[in-house]
């Protein structure tokens, strides 16, 4: 298959690429290198592991650049797109907002005037449990009403399901969207949880632990992330219209304090813990309901947090003793 990867250079992009490529597709990744700066290393050792591999190209580009977008489109003749390139986090700072919308509302529509012209087979693209609100029944089900988002992001997500839909509907463009739970792993992004608790309990400083280590959170590692994304991909949806929504999680939300207990055992020291107030953009919980990705693709995520804590811990020993 000819894939289009938007976002290549990102965490779940990366992986995506590094297992679209080992099955011998070809691959464009396109991607606006405009990383925070303490994602700037992160993002360039990510391309340099897929720079080597046949079947791929790199362009250094943003969505929102009408013609760059259109000459990846170019370069790819995708079947398939895969898009993931987001403005991310939940406490984007008021001052952002309008690029959150430039880059996760404007862009989007963009590649999906792209999609439509270049008449794509299966178009997926990267929602958020962040759609969901405070009030939402546990498990999360993704016909659960989804109209009251806490923060930006997941508003600018929830606007990316409804545009999908339109387009599915008045172009017959097959469109998943995949509500993906607390990502974690190797390479991971250095503004998420994980990785600012390990950082912390690696060089001895204070972890700051939002809400007393009582919010839950449905880790899901990534591995079976990008497992997820290829399964959805190979299998574009024909109904009327051809668009849906899957949750990708672990279905299984664990306690920040005990995930710090994971992060304890395995890197083998005690965390300084500071507690800090939960900020109201935040949700206290998040759980996932598998079952229609299961259902869909005959696969739901298998990694456990224990193991797959035990797999970032020996990233993060590598990775940090290499980059200094």
């Amino acid at each position: 298959m000819r894939v289009l990867v938007t976002g290549a250079a990102g965490f779940i992009g990366a992986h995506v690429c590094e297992r679209l490529l080992s099955r011998g597709d070809t691959v464009v990744g396109l991607d606006a290198l405009d990383a925070a700066p303490g994602d700037v290393a992160l993002r360039r050792s990510r391309l340099q592991r897929l720079s080597g591999a046949r079947g791929f190209t790199f362009l250094a580009g943003d969505i929102t650049d009408a013609a760059r977008l259109g000459e990846a489109f170019s370069a790819a003749r995708p079947e398939g797109v895969v898009h993931l390139a987001a403005r991310v986090g939940v406490r984007a700072p008021d001052a952002e907002a309008p690029a959150y919308a430039d880059t996760n509302v404007t862009g989007f529509v963009r590649v999906l005037e792209a999609c439509r012209e270049a008449r794509v087979q299966h178009l997926v693209y990267a929602s958020s449990s962040s759609v969901y609100g405070a009030a939402t029944p546990a498990p999360f089900r993704e016909d659960a009403p989804v109209d009251q988002p806490l923060n930006l992001y997941g508003a600018t997500k929830r606007a990316n399901e409804l545009m999908a839909h339109a387009y599915s509907h008045l172009h017959r463009l097959p469109t998943s969207g995949l509500r993906f739970f607390t990502v974690y792993g190797p390479w991971g992004r250095p503004d998420m949880a994980p990785l600012l608790f390990l950082r912390a309990l690696a060089k001895g400083e204070p972890l700051r632990l939002h809400g007393d280590g009582r919010m839950r959170r449905d880790f899901t590692f990534v591995d079976d992330v990008a497992e997820a994304v290829l399964r959805v991909l190979d299998r574009p949806p024909s109904g009327s219209p051809p668009h849906r929504l899957l949750n990708v999680g672990h279905g299984e939300p664990v306690a920040l304090g005990d995930f710090v207990g994971l992060l304890e055992r395995h890197w083998g020291t005690k965390a300084r813990v500071t507690s800090v107030p939960s900020a109201p953009a935040e949700m206290v919980s998040t759980w996932a309901d598998t079952s229609r990705l299961e259902a869909v693709t005959g696969f739901r995520p298998r990694v456990s947090v224990d193991a797959g804590v035990a797999r970032l811990v020996a990233w993060y020993r590598e990775w940090s003793a290499t980059s200094r």
